[in-house]
């Protein structure tokens, strides 16, 4: 069996649980945070399964933050199932939740991180590949975004462990310059039309000028 089939056996049990969960709090059982638990549940079976079908769910600011409300209540959980007296109906529903919701919440904050292709628009990843076209050619490019008021001055270099841009922001207010890294083509693309305003279409091989002179 290889792992991704494993994944998606993962998933489709943690989907019949939901179900199972369903069934029973139709039927008359469970308890008053019996729905918080399922409404929360099939939200973060949805993640996983986003995140092992490589499909974009919602939005992937969403899941980081469920899991780290996972993550929270699983804390919480355990810490009432280990200082207060629980009827057995609901420590088997807080018990059951806790231990299910750990691979959960690892897999849904590794879905909520921004940096994947799998949250590109077609758009993106069709600039992301004329991006890597000119990078395959040259070891860094620049662009200049200016409007009345801002200058944005962007290059971008491509190694070994991902894609750089360095931005510098000018503007009546001043100056200032950051740089962020990437893993994926699509991710800088996405950085660079959001946060600077520039397109592939704006950069430009960076030019070396030699200033020595011959006599």
């Amino acid at each position: 069996m290889n792992l991704d089939r494993a994944y998606r056996l993962l998933a489709a049990f943690y989907t019949l649980m939901l179900i199972i969960g369903v069934i029973a709090l139709i039927a008359g059982g469970g308890t008053l945070l019996s729905p918080v638990y399922l409404l929360v549940g099939a939200l973060a079976v949805m993640g996983l399964w986003g995140y092992i079908l490589k499909r974009r769910f919602m939005n992937p600011r969403m899941w980081r933050p469920l899991a780290g409300v996972l993550a929270v209540g699983i804390v919480i959980q355990l810490f009432i199932m280990l200082t207060t007296s629980l009827s057995s109906e609901l420590l088997t529903w807080m018990l059951t939740s806790s231990i299910f919701s750990v691979m959960l919440v690892i897999m849904l904050f590794h879905y909520g991180n921004r940096d994947q292709p799998l949250w590109a628009s077609e758009e993106e990843r069709t600039a992301a590949r004329q991006l890597e076209a000119l990078l395959t050619n040259n070891s860094s490019l620049t662009a200049i975004n200016r409007d009345e008021t801002r200058e944005n001055s962007v290059k971008v270099t491509k190694s070994k462990n991902g894609y750089q841009a360095s931005v510098t922001r000018r503007s009546q207010e001043g100056q200032e310059r950051f740089e962020e890294r990437f893993q994926y083509p699509e991710t800088l693309v996405f950085f660079l039309e959001k946060f600077t305003s520039v397109t592939v279409n704006d950069f430009k091989p960076v030019s070396f000028v030699d200033n020595s002179t011959t006599t």
